[in-house]
Parts: C-alpha cells; sequence; structure tokens
C-alpha cells in the first residue's frame, strides 16, 4: 500500500467515525459502505488509483479481526447467565448447526449439477457460521429481551470453530481424494478439544495474572489493554501451533479470562475492541476490493437462489427445529432464525479455499460465498433496528411466558460500540 492509498484509507475510516450515528439511523452500516468502498476503489471511478490488496493478506486480515472480537465479545458473557441457558445452545450448535450444513449441501448439489460432493460441503459449511455484528443494531436494542441477544450472540461465537472442521475436511477432500484420512472426525474433534483446552488456560491464566498484579499496583494502567490484544493473539497462535482450533481458543479464552478478571477487567476490554473495530473496518474494506467485482462477475439465477434460499430456509428451518419444544414459541424461532447473517468467517473460509485450491475449482464455492455475504450485509444490516423495534415487545412476552432459563434476569448493561466488529455482547 503506498502513502497515497494509506491517506485515502484512513480518511475513509475517519468519515465513518465523525458520520457513523447519522448513517447507522439511515441503516447503512460499516459493512455495507465498507464493502462498496472497496469495490468502488478498486473497479470504479478511483481504481486508477491501484489499491489492489492481495487474497492472501485479506485472509491474514480477517482471521486477525475473528481472534478480536471473538475473544472481546466473550470475555463480556457472564458464565452464571450463560448456563441457565445452556440446553438453547446445545440445541441450537448441536441439531441446528449439523442441518444447516447438510441442507447447505443438499441445495448446492441440486443447483449445481456440476459441483462434486467436496466443493458442496465447503459451501455448505462456509455459510453455516453466523455473525451477529451484522446485526448489532438488533444486538443493542434494548426492546429485544437481553438474553435472546446473548443467545443470538453466543451462537455466532461457538459455530465458528465447529464450522472451522468441516471446512477443513471440504478442502482436504476438494485437494485430493487421499488426504481424506488425516482430516476424518477423530482429527475434527481432537482440534476442537485442543482448542477448548488452550482457550480456557492461556484465558484463565492471563485473567488471574492480570487481576493479581493490578490488585498490588504492578500493572502499568496505560498498558494493559495492550497486554489483553497480546493475550486473544497468544490463546489463538497456541492452539494453531498445537494442531488445535484456533477459533475456538480465541473465544473459549475471551470466557475464560473475564471470568477470572472480574472485577475491574471490563475496563480493558474497550481497548481490544477498539482495535477489532478498525481492523473490521479494513477487513471489510479488503473483501469487498478482492471478492466483490469477481463474484458478480460470475453472478446467475442459481448462484442468487442460492443466497436468497441460505439466508432464509437453510438457516430458518433448522433453527425452527432445533428450537421446537424449548417453549420458545414460532416468533422467537423465527426472529433468531432471520439474525444468521454472514459475514467474517464466511469471508476467511472462502479466502482460504482460493489459497488451497486452483482458482478454476475455487472460483465457483467462493462465488457463492461472496455473493450471499454480501447479500446477508445488506438485507441484516438493513433489517436489524426496524425488525427489532416491530417485534421486540412481542419477544419479551414469548420469553417471559417460555421455560424459567429463558426467563428475564438482572444482567449487566449492554456496551454499545460502534457495529463495526463481529458482534455485540454482554
Amino acid at each position: 500500500m503506498t502513502t497515497s492509498d494509506l491517506a485515502l484509507v484512513a480518511a475513509l475510516i475517519f468519515g465513518w467515525g465523525v458520520f457513523s450515528a447519522r448513517l447507522e439511523r439511515a441503516d447503512l452500516t460499516a459493512p455495507i459502505l465498507f464493502v462498496a468502498a472497496g469495490l468502488l476503489l478498486t473497479h470504479g471511478p478511483l481504481a486508477p488509483l491501484g489499491i489492489s490488496p492481495s487474497p492472501a493478506s485479506v485472509r491474514a486480515l480477517a482471521e486477525g479481526t475473528l481472534v478480536l472480537v471473538l475473544f472481546t465479545d466473550a470475555s463480556r458473557v457472564d458464565l452464571q447467565t450463560l448456563r441457565a441457558d445452556w440446553k438453547l445452545y446445545a440445541r441450537l450448535l448441536g441439531l441446528g448447526l449439523p442441518l444447516t450444513i447438510g441442507l447447505g449441501i443438499v441445495l448446492a448439489l441440486v443447483l449445481f449439477p456440476g459441483m462434486d460432493i467436496w466443493l458442496a460441503l465447503l459451501v455448505g459449511a462456509a455459510l453455516a457460521p453466523t455473525d451477529a455484528a451484522l446485526g448489532a443494531r438488533m444486538i443493542v436494542n434494548p426492546k429485544v429481551p437481553a438474553r435472546l441477544r446473548r443467545l443470538i450472540n453466543v451462537e455466532s461465537g461457538l459455530n465458528d470453530g465447529i464450522a472451522t472442521q468441516f471446512v477443513t475436511i471440504a478442502l482436504a477432500g476438494a485437494a485430493s481424494a487421499e488426504h481424506i484420512a488425516t482430516h476424518g472426525a477423530l482429527t475434527a474433534v481432537t482440534e476442537l478439544a485442543v482448542g477448548l483446552l488452550i482457550g480456557v488456560a492461556v484465558g484463565a491464566t492471563g485473567g488471574f495474572l492480570q487481576r493479581f498484579t493490578r490488585g498490588r499496583g504492578w500493572a502499568a494502567a496505560e498498558f494493559a489493554g495492550p497486554a489483553v490484544l497480546a493475550l486473544a493473539a497468544c490463546a489463538y497462535a497456541s492452539s494453531v501451533a498445537l494442531h488445535g482450533n484456533g477459533f475456538i481458543a480465541a473465544f473459549v479464552g475471551g470466557l475464560a479470562f473475564g471470568a477470572t478478571a472480574r472485577p475491574g477487567g471490563e475496563r480493558i476490554v474497550p481497548f481490544v475492541e477498539d482495535v477489532g473495530g478498525l481492523v473490521s473496518l479494513l477487513t471489510w474494506l479488503a473483501f469487498g476490493a478482492v471478492a466483490a467485482a469477481p463474484a458478480f462477475a460470475n453472478l446467475d439465477w442459481q448462484i442468487a437462489l442460492y443466497a436468497v434460499l441460505s439466508l432464509t430456509v437453510v438457516r430458518m428451518l433448522p433453527v425452527a427445529m432445533a428450537l421446537a419444544g424449548s417453549g420458545l414459541g414460532r416468533t422467537v424461532a423465527a426472529f433468531v432464525g432471520w439474525f444468521g447473517p454472514r459475514g467474517l468467517a464466511s469471508v476467511v473460509f472462502g479466502l482460504l479455499a482460493l489459497e488451497t485450491l486452483d482458482q478454476s475449482d475455487a472460483r465457483p464455492a467462493v462465488t457463492i460465498i461472496g455473493i450471499t455475504v454480501m447479500l446477508s450485509v445488506v438485507v441484516h444490516g438493513a433489517s436489524a433496528d426496524p425488525l427489532a423495534k416491530r417485534y421486540g415487545p412481542r419477544l419479551a412476552a414469548a420469553t417471559t411466558t417460555a421455560a424459567p432459563a429463558m426467563q428475564e434476569m438482572p444482567v449487566r448493561q449492554l456496551a454499545h460500540r460502534p457495529a463495526v466488529g463481529r458482534r455485540t455482547s454482554e
């Protein structure tokens, strides 16, 4: 990136910062605007400026962003209230997520008869994880019950790591059938377990040390934020180095840090959130620059139909089945099903496919992923606030009459931050 490129990108970020509240009131979210900006900078009147990030650099940026927002959002979750709804999380992750992947595979095979099973698995798995930040206006809306917002948020924090295993298997199968044995079910379970253990160890140790040294005045207040930033990176990198799931480690590490660093740990997290918000803007800008134009160039009616169905039937039907019998009712199930936007995790998986597979093999799957993400950026960003205002009172009534685990209890007020990160937590 040249100095002129840097100046232009910095000006875009500053412009968002000073006009963000006004733009969000018009349902123009950061992902919408920065994806559009990335497209215009590379394929519009500003293309002669020569901004052209590589897919590898975009992937690294997206992975770093995902790690930061997973860690910080998890660190704000109260484990006591989380335990109250564990059955709902188990329903969504244990039943809803596999059903979503399976339905996505079937739809891909039906709409794209020439696609092999491994690319269909790649598409289904890459578009299964959700990104609550694309509906951040709903996540911070007090009209929506706090515990329902938490349900959507925590689900989106955990499903990334689970979907990673399916994506890994799909990429191995698409690259070479002989390598499938090295990415089987046992390996996937092992990676999840390693990520879980590393996340707990790093997060809990870091939280304890931070609390211990802060209480004795050993830690400089101005460096506490960067220390937590390094801890998030440590959880991810340590897990990957030991062949574990780095995204699970980041999220679980944030949970463990938040539980052991309190009280007082919450004051440190905003620094990492701000950094995560900044790199999120850069990620969406780079995604628009790298993926938007190729995706639109290869767009046809099958891809458009897949994107629409992926955001509706493929997500909402499994969620309805997973929540059946929970006592929450159809309105809550439909609301949770709709707010399953596709975002940073899907971007990472698509870029990973571009690096792992031949361009000709990866392009159809990456096009489907890219179009679905861009559609999600627009429709979920634009619908978050209106739907929250319209259905918030009905959702509150439904959760009040539901099982006790879903009823309201005192929780910390949602920390409102700009809707540029992946999700906003309590």
